[in-house]
């Protein structure tokens, strides 16, 4: 349905500043980030900030954070919005001069009374059909009486059509376009007048945005038109629904992108898993980096239907990326993790062989700092549950005594020697290597899976391998006392 374009284009992402970003705002900058990337271009970063009341300064540097951390760097910007009230109230002075707007001395009690009318009889309420505009002795006579008045917009006559880049060609007809306020009894320019004449100063060529604006297009093209201003290329995306296919909401993952980042996800991650929340590459691909992206991004792959927000795919895509980016990178990362388990001193050259070993075993990050613990923690906590199996076991406190003192006396202490201590002493004792392996996780590690062993006890180290395991030795031996007893 998409038309294909050529570049250079200019774009902008305009958050209002009264929340903090979400994941529907990340991807809108997303798609936006793509587009100057893949055409060459310039992205400007405006801030919306008109609404006085509810906007917040505390926002405006969330949100300048949350697209750092995702990695999208606008071009211009911020700007603020509420810098340009004046110029947005010069236009609105234009249009009135121009016979394009008109003063509005009607009360909101009055419009409301007209409405209610009109839905009691099951119309559709229009303010052109109720009021028509005053006459210019009207309108001179109530100015001079000091009464206050908004500016409202002349909706030009005939149908509005536009050609969107994701939904094809749409059509507004003039039965359903209404007269509407630019600038308020209070002065303040209206969300449409400020808009428009933002993204016409700014040069602004595409606007990519969330389909709840698609009804505003038809009040945008009137006034780019009856300001003499290029009429931008319009592309309205879905919404994002949540896996029951209802709106996204808080408990299907409508988190603001700081609570993802604070959850463990990657920056990567994320970017890559919007990304597809809408579009495809056109093949098969779903983990790739921000060139793949970019060198594949077209228009003509946006979809109109609504996408499906999926943690566990979100999950699995993190996993991904925590497996396969280089591994300072992850170690970067992970610092703030690692700051919240007490980890932040920890020794560098055993922290990176320890993440390294279980970065292909975690799906977030924290996830991932905990199970760098055991590492370096003095003593281990054991799930007496968990080592039922190693408590009936009469003969194991003996065997991995001697396990301890061969770990002790390995020089170099590396795979090949680990790996040959419990094999030679198992052969030995006349047991199964498992039945050495099993407990020496279980001490080190406090739990019944892991990665290799011989990994595991490679990365913990030799001090550390042979305290844990004296020390789960001492803990079987008090333990079997006292489930005997």
């Amino acid at each position: 349905m998409a038309t294909k374009l050529t570049g250079p284009v200019r774009v902008r992402f305009p958050p209002s500043p009264t929340g903090a970003l979400h994941v529907g705002g990340a991807r809108t900058a997303i798609y936006n980030d793509l587009l100057r990337r893949s055409l060459g271009g310039s992205m400007i970063l405006r801030i919306e900030d008109t609404d006085r009341q509810r906007s917040d300064p505390e926002m405006v540097a969330q949100i300048q954070r949350a697209l750092a951390w995702l990695g999208i760097e606008a071009d211009e910007g911020p700007f603020l919005q509420s810098d340009r009230v004046e110029e947005h109230r010069a236009a609105a002075r234009r249009l009135l001069e121009e016979g394009k707007a008109y003063h509005c001395f009607r009360t909101a009690e009055e419009v409301e009374e007209k409405r209610r009318e009109a839905e009691k009889r099951g119309q559709t309420s229009f303010y052109r059909v109720f009021f028509e505009p005053p006459t210019p002795e009207e309108v001179a006579r109530r100015l001079e009486a000091g009464e206050s008045y908004a500016v409202r917009f002349r909706m030009p006559k005939g149908d509005i059509q536009f050609h969107d880049l994701v939904r094809g060609d749409v059509t507004f007809a003039e039965a359903v376009l209404d007269d509407f306020i630019i600038l308020r009894s209070d002065g303040s320019p209206t969300y449409h007048l400020s808009v428009v004449c933002d993204d016409a100063h700014g040069g602004v060529t595409h606007v990519i945005r969330g389909e709840d604006h698609l009804s505003n297009v038809p009040k945008h093209i009137g006034l780019y038109r009856a300001l003499g201003a290029e009429v931008p290329t319009f592309g309205h995306l879905p919404l994002i629904m949540g896996p029951d296919r209802k709106r996204l909401s808080k408990r299907t993952g409508a988190a603001s992108v700081e609570e993802f980042r604070d959850q463990g996800i990657l920056p990567q991650a994320l970017y890559n898993f919007l990304a597809l929340l809408g579009w495809s590459p056109g093949d098969d691909r779903e983990v790739m980096s921000r060139e793949e992206m970019t060198e594949a991004f077209t228009v003509e792959r946006l979809v109109s239907s609504a996408a499906i927000f999926d943690y566990d795919k979100l999950r699995w895509m993190n996993a991904q990326y925590l497996s396969g980016e280089p591994l300072e990178e992850i170690l970067s990362r992970l610092a703030p993790f690692l700051d919240e388990v007490g980890l932040a001193d920890a020794d560098a050259e055993r922290l990176a062989a320890a993440v390294d070993l279980h970065r292909t075993r975690a799906y977030y990050l924290q996830e991932l700092a905990g199970y760098i613990v055991p590492y370096f923690r003095e003593r281990l906590d054991y799930d007496e549950d968990l080592c039922r199996k190693f408590l009936g076991q009469a003969d194991l406190p003996a065997q991995l005594d001697l396990l301890t003192e061969r770990f002790g006396a390995i020089e170099p202490f590396d795979l090949d020697g680990i790996e040959t201590a419990i094999r030679g002493l198992a052969a030995e004792v006349e047991v199964k290597a498992g039945v050495l392996i099993h407990p020496t996780r279980m001490a080190l590690s406090a739990s019944k899976a892991g990665p290799s062993l011989f990994h595991l006890v490679e990365a913990m180290g030799q001090e550390a391998s042979v305290r844990h395991l004296g020390n789960f030795t001492a803990y079987l031996r008090e333990r079997s006392g006292s489930v005997e007893a």
